[in-house]
């Protein structure tokens, strides 16, 4: 008896789910696994970062600050030296600081300011040029300080550091970790979190009042920036400090709390030898 040859069956090797459906089962899969290993490297660098020797993160800071140095011109490092001193001011009343502190200008027209691991701190130009008095000036790089004392930078850059790791493990390229432009990109580009800025603001307005005997003045930058935003190179310093109303109104509320009073002399900016007297309104 002859054997009868049968067709395959059509269902050999075809999923029976729909493709579009397995798709997503993986993307979602794939985001799901992105998501958690986000919230490790995160809660990791939390815990972690406190725990960084202060003489190892000046070390990590050293060949950055040299690129830093380099770029600066003979007058950008005399400009430089007279903010690092009002710097100097400002911490001179944080008891139990790590480290002394340098300040580097950076030549770009956005005003911005942010923290380098080790005790550097790098102003724009562009921020130089739209603080209108000392006070102003002080505030923002107190507010910077502030996250110098909680170790948000270093978090930060941690974060960087570990998620270029993660991509070389998997054959793609994290870039230069430790180069001026990726280090102070991922500075720049770095979001905190509202507790977290809210902490560096706190600090900040403090050492303003330690410095000045009141508050005034010290917030004007972060009160016209609001109305300035839109459509102009302010954008990108709202997008690392974010401001609104509601943050200005709380800086406030914690000057009443604390006794801080919002009436004083204004400082004219850095580099001007006259003084000028405003009260806040």
């Amino acid at each position: 008896m002859r054997p009868l040859s049968k067709l395959p069956d059509e269902g050999v090797n075809v999923s029976p789910s729909h493709p579009i459906r397995e798709a997503c089962v993986l993307v979602f899969g794939v985001c799901l696994v992105g998501l958690l290993v986000f919230v490790l490297i995160a809660s990791s660098v939390e815990l972690l970062a406190p725990l960084v020797p202060p003489k190892a993160e000046a070390r990590l800071l050293a060949p950055i600050w040299e690129q830093i140095d380099e770029q600066m011109d003979a007058p950008t490092k005399a400009q430089a030296k007279e903010i690092a001193k009002l710097v100097n001011r400002l911490s001179a009343h944080w008891k139990d600081k790590p480290y002394d502190f340098r300040l580097g200008i950076l030549e770009e027209d956005s005003p911005n300011a942010f923290a380098l691991p080790g005790g550097a701190i790098l102003v724009t130009s562009g921020l130089i040029a739209k603080a209108e008095s000392e006070n102003e000036l002080a505030f923002v790089l107190g507010h910077e300080l502030g996250h110098f004392r909680n170790r948000d930078h270093l978090k930060a850059l941690g974060r960087g550091v570990l998620f270029n790791l993660l991509l070389s493990m998997v054959g793609m390229s994290g870039g230069e970790a430790v180069s001026l432009v990726g280090t102070t990109g991922l500075l720049t580009e770095r979001h905190f979190s509202r507790d977290q800025e809210s902490a560096a603001d706190r600090f900040g307005l403090e050492l303003v009042y330690k410095e000045y005997g009141h508050v005034a003045g010290g917030m004007d930058f972060f009160k016209r920036l609001p109305k300035e935003i839109e459509g102009s190179n302010l954008a990108k310093f709202a997008d690392t400090h974010p401001v609104t109303a509601e943050r200005v109104a709380e800086l406030k509320q914690l000057a009443k709390e604390e006794g801080w009073t919002l009436e004083g002399e204004l400082r004219v900016p850095i580099g001007k030898m006259e003084n000028t007297k405003r009260s806040e309104e």
